[in-house]
């Protein structure tokens, strides 16, 4: 452990090799709170706000840990933009399957019928077997 909250070092010079938690995220300023594994979208009143079904605007997904966090001194939440994180999912879905915006900040499996990459949340990582909602792991980034 390298300084304190009174006591830290400004820059540190030195080589990760491990982080301990999983995704890279920014603060964005949204219109409210809004929970862990929300799918967010660019607009609303501030920088962000919850995702409208169909958009091609997708932020990315409000984070729990981000293993590293730009703009840490601004205000706001920290988005998700790479990495694996909690998402709210409406199944179907597959493991591996494209998750999408689909209404309420929720993701859902890739319609391949109506695809544009602005709707890409990321990749699912486990498999929903009904309709119902459930928070699962997904891999966040525009594939």
């Amino acid at each position: 452990n390298l300084g304190s909250s009174r006591n830290y070092f400004a820059t540190v010079y030195g080589k990760a090799t491990t982080a301990q938690y999983a995704d890279l995220a920014e603060n964005y300023q949204g219109d409210k709170a809004y929970n862990p594994g929300t799918v967010l979208m660019f607009g609303g009143t501030q920088e962000v706000t919850i995702a409208d079904a169909d958009t091609t605007a997708v932020a990315g997904v409000v984070s729990t840990n981000p293993a590293h966090l730009m703009n840490a001194d601004c205000d706001g939440q920290a988005v998700a933009l790479k990495g694996r994180v909690p998402c709210f999912v409406q199944g179907p879905i597959s493991k591996g399957d494209r998750v999408v915006n689909f209404r309420n900040g929720l993701g859902r499996k890739l319609d391949k019928t109506m695809y544009d990459p602005g709707c890409v949340v990321g990749h699912a990582l486990e498999s929903i077997d009904t309709d119902e909602v459930k928070v699962i792991e997904v891999v966040v980034g525009k594939y």
